[in-house]
């Protein structure tokens, strides 16, 4: 299976126009949230995306509103948002979390859940899955500026105990780009750009 992957477009229309175009190639695409910058444009970030035809993995990001994308979701097909669910595409389990883990400022836009939240909803993660995240696991993928691990331990235990195949997130832009080992899981910061994967 051909992945192609993304995270934190922030409305940027050039990058998702790519995405788009690239996705022709592709057997699933993947992205890791924020779509949206500070809640405003998930439409018409949506309304370029939703041309992909081939299944896509969404999870939500901390700029972005559960009930907002599963309305600009509406009607497409091929796309699944997953939030401490899973679907399994080509006989290739994936499993979701999106939001920032952990809670960060309160914000009215900042989507959010405490560690023990992000826990619970992770608990029925499959062995072996794609796991799609926003926040990266804490201690990969997952630096600061100013050289602070930020990740989240939910995440972290969850890849320890269920070894996924494959671990794809985005939230810190200082990590973008970034990747890294837990046990024999890969795990990747996107950032918005296109990232090919074979699982």
């Amino acid at each position: 299976m051909r992945i192609l992957a993304f995270s934190d477009l922030h409305r940027n229309r050039d990058i998702s126009q790519s995405i788009v175009a690239m996705s022709r190639d592709a057997d699933v695409v993947v992205g890791a949230g924020d779509f949206a910058t500070k809640g405003e444009g998930l439409t018409e970030t949506f309304d370029i995306l939703r041309r992909i035809t081939v299944p896509v993995a969404f999870v939500a990001g901390n700029h972005d509103s559960l009930a907002g994308m599963q309305d600009a979701m509406r009607g497409w097909q091929a796309a699944q948002l997953l939030h401490g669910t899973g679907v399994v595409i080509q006989n290739v389990p994936f499993f979701g979390l999106g939001y920032e883990v952990p809670a960060g400022e309160p914000h009215s836009w900042n989507q959010r859940l405490e560690e023990a939240e992000a826990d619970a909803m992770l608990a029925h993660c499959p062995q072996s899955a794609v796991l799609v995240t926003h926040c990266p696991p804490f201690g990969v993928a997952d630096l600061q500026r100013n050289g602070e691990h930020e990740g989240s331990r939910a995440i972290r235990s969850v890849i320890e105990r269920r070894q996924p195949r494959l671990a794809l997130c985005g939230h810190i832009h200082n990590a973008w780009g970034m990747k890294g080992m837990i046990g024999s899981c890969p795990v990747h910061n996107l950032g918005p750009s296109v990232h090919w994967f074979e699982v």
